[in-house]
Parts: C-alpha cells; sequence; structure tokens
C-alpha cells in the first residue's frame, strides 16, 4: 500500500483544446484589461497594458490558452486576459520599484552638484558637430559608419564595395574632419 503524501494535492489542469484568438479579438478586448488595472497609477498603466496585451499573445502562440468548451468564446477570452491583467496589476502594485519611486517634476534640480557634461565638453562637441556637418555626405557616413556595431568589413559589404576602399574613405574622412576642426580652432 502507497503511503499518501503530505500536503494538498490538485487535479491536474483541465486540458481543454487548445485555441488561437487572433491579436485583433485580443485587442477588441482592452476594456476589460483597461478596468482590471484601474487601481495602476495612470503614468504606468500604459505599459502595464502593454505588458498583459504581449503575455496574452505570447501565451497564446505557446498554445496555452484553453478555454472550457462550455463558455462562450468572448466570455472565456474576457475571463483569460482578467486573469493575466490581474496578476500584472499585483505584481506591479506589490514590486519594490512601485512601493519606492517618488516621482519629481523637475528632479534634476534636486541634485547637489550639475550632472552631464561640463560646458567645455558640450562646446567641444557642437564644434566636431558643426565641422562633421560641412564634411561631404560620404565622408560623413564613413565616419558614422565606425559607430555602428557591424564591422568595417560588414559595412563595406552592405554598400558593395572593397573592404579597403572603405578602410581608404574612413582615413580620408578622418584626415579631413581633423583638418576642418585645425582650422575651426584657430
Amino acid at each position: 500500500m502507497t503511503k499518501p503524501r503530505k500536503g494538498a494535492h490538485r487535479p491536474p489542469a483541465a486540458r481543454h483544446p487548445r485555441k488561437k484568438p487572433t491579436m485583433e479579438a485580443i485587442m477588441a478586448e482592452r476594456g476589460i484589461v483597461l478596468a482590471t488595472l484601474a487601481g495602476i497609477p495612470k503614468r504606468d498603466r500604459r505599459d502595464v497594458e502593454a505588458e498583459v496585451l504581449l503575455n496574452a499573445w505570447n501565451a497564446v502562440r505557446r498554445g496555452l490558452y484553453r478555454p472550457d468548451p462550455k463558455d462562450k468564446p468572448r466570455d472565456a477570452l474576457r475571463k483569460w486576459l482578467h486573469g493575466i491583467a490581474w496578476r500584472l496589476a499585483s505584481h506591479y502594485v506589490n514590486s519594490a520599484w512601485s512601493r519606492r519611486a517618488v516621482i519629481h517634476p523637475s528632479p534634476l534640480g534636486m541634485l547637489r552638484e550639475p550632472v552631464g557634461p561640463d560646458l567645455e565638453a558640450q562646446v567641444a562637441a557642437r564644434e566636431v558637430l558643426d565641422a562633421m556637418a560641412e564634411l561631404p555626405d560620404w565622408q560623413l557616413e564613413a565616419l558614422l559608419s565606425v559607430d555602428s556595431p557591424d564591422s568595417l568589413v560588414a559595412y563595406a559589404k552592405r554598400r558593395r564595395m572593397n573592404p579597403h576602399t572603405a578602410a581608404s574613405r574612413l582615413r580620408i574622412a578622418r584626415e579631413a574632419l581633423a583638418l576642418r576642426l585645425r582650422r575651426w580652432r584657430r
């Protein structure tokens, strides 16, 4: 004879057939989601609503939406969306961020010292931007390619050019920018 386990036993979840409502059907029931999220501050309500709709759509795609066939399709969808919204709203309300966040109209005014680049760095950055604006488009494009996460070889392939040509253009563009900056600062 097997010994019964301690603790409560739940019967397995009902395994109804999977349903795949369209995103339009889910979006049509936004009203129930917004009604469930009524207790969340307005500044965060749209973010939590988007998270509810995204979670619902991901659950549908993974086949987790299995409504009871006895329920009307629209009622089943509304109950299911209400459950998702209710859970996310409770997670939001109980999160440390929402308990400790203090919204201030001008938070930088509360700091004791200035934040951000100093005035000299801002002036230098403005000089570089002005000098770059005077460069021809192909030189500007070559300079901006350095900031891309792709390599110079990938940049050259996208432009259907030899990688050595791209490197040469980048070198010429850097020299032209340095020359303009020297003239600019005289």
